[in-house]
């Protein structure tokens, strides 16, 4: 047994008790975060949402969901906390009133988070918080994608031109320099569109787009046997849309697009992430406003510990 951070037991405090916690974790503040392996935080922020508002409430909300996430994994037959030190961290400082100065807080504590050789798993907030997270984790070394999702997020701007809006964040990201195209791959997109700006952009830069048809056609295990080659064995981040699945599983969402994935198929694709160096990922887009009835919440934290789970057994394997 490890002295890593565990979960507080269903079998001792009911699971609709105590202070709600990301997995019912510690909560630790980022400061006196030693020694701790993987991160899981909130961004409670939707300031680039062009649509549906309502993201900003997402961590809370999917704090008191992640209640009921048992600590063993049902196809793994890991616990997570066994092999890495988890801990909840808290939200992540923002700012409502100014998209610049959100960006640029959201950033400042990632990197402080990494220079702690934590690695990060985030709860938004819309889909622009992926923007300083790639800034952070890709300061160094661009890193690699993989990006479930109903949308691109690959337009060149909005209203006039202005270029930070939840549908930019990764157009911005290969400007910046810190995500690598090449090594990025897309899959799920559907829906109707303005135009072909965002294909036409992604394709000359080399991501691989795979749209829905495709993805149904070929199934989980063979686009995610695609998704390992486009990776390989660098660092690569994990960004979930809950738009990624169909709105009869997630009605609460920005920008919802029939024709999408069930939970169980996402399940499936999430599980074949083990063994990549996951460096760090996030689920976005959960907007509670939008379905009182908390079910997007549940499959977003859910969705995040699938992810936690590959997260922790690399972070083991290469203490070893």
């Amino acid at each position: 047994m490890t002295d890593f951070n565990r979960p507080l037991s269903g079998l001792v405090t009911p699971r609709f008790g105590g202070i709600a916690t990301f997995m019912r974790l510690p909560h630790v503040p980022l400061d006196q975060a030693d020694g701790l392996d993987i991160g899981i935080f909130g961004i409670p922020w939707d300031g680039g949402t062009t649509n549906r508002p309502g993201p900003r409430h997402a961590p809370r909300q999917m704090r008191e969901a992640s209640a009921m996430v048992r600590p063993m994994h049902q196809t793994m037959h890991i616990v997570p906390y066994d092999l890495a030190n988890v801990a909840d961290l808290g939200d992540s400082p923002v700012n409502p009133a100014s998209v610049d100065d959100a960006l640029k807080r959201v950033e400042g504590f990632y990197a402080a988070l990494i220079a702690r050789g934590i690695r990060p798993l985030a709860a938004g907030g819309d889909h622009l918080c992926s923007l300083p997270a790639l800034r952070a984790v890709g300061a160094k070394q661009p890193v690699g994608m993989i990006h479930f999702d109903a949308h691109t997020d690959l337009y060149d701007g909005y209203f006039g031109g202005f270029k930070y809006t939840h549908g930019t964040p990764f157009r911005r990201a290969i400007e910046d320099g810190v995500l690598d195209p090449r090594r990025t791959i897309q899959i799920g997109l559907r829906g109707s569109m303005y135009d072909l700006d965002d294909f036409d952009y992604g394709e000359k830069m080399g991501v691989r787009l795979v749209r829905i048809e495709e993805a149904m056609e070929k199934g989980p295990k063979a686009i995610m046997a695609e998704a390992r080659r486009i990776v390989g064995d660098g660092p690569v981040y994990v960004s979930f849309d809950i738009d990624m699945l169909d709105p009869v599983y997630a009605p609460g969402t920005g920008t919802p697009e029939i024709g999408g994935f069930t939970t169980f198929q996402a399940q499936q694709m999430l599980r074949e992430l083990r063994g990549l160096n996951i460096v760090g990922a996030d689920v976005v887009e959960v907007s509670p406003p939008f379905d009182p009835s908390g079910l997007p919440a549940h499959a977003g934290v859910t969705m995040m510990f699938e992810i936690l789970c590959s997260m922790a057994e690399d972070v083991a394997k290469r203490r070893t």
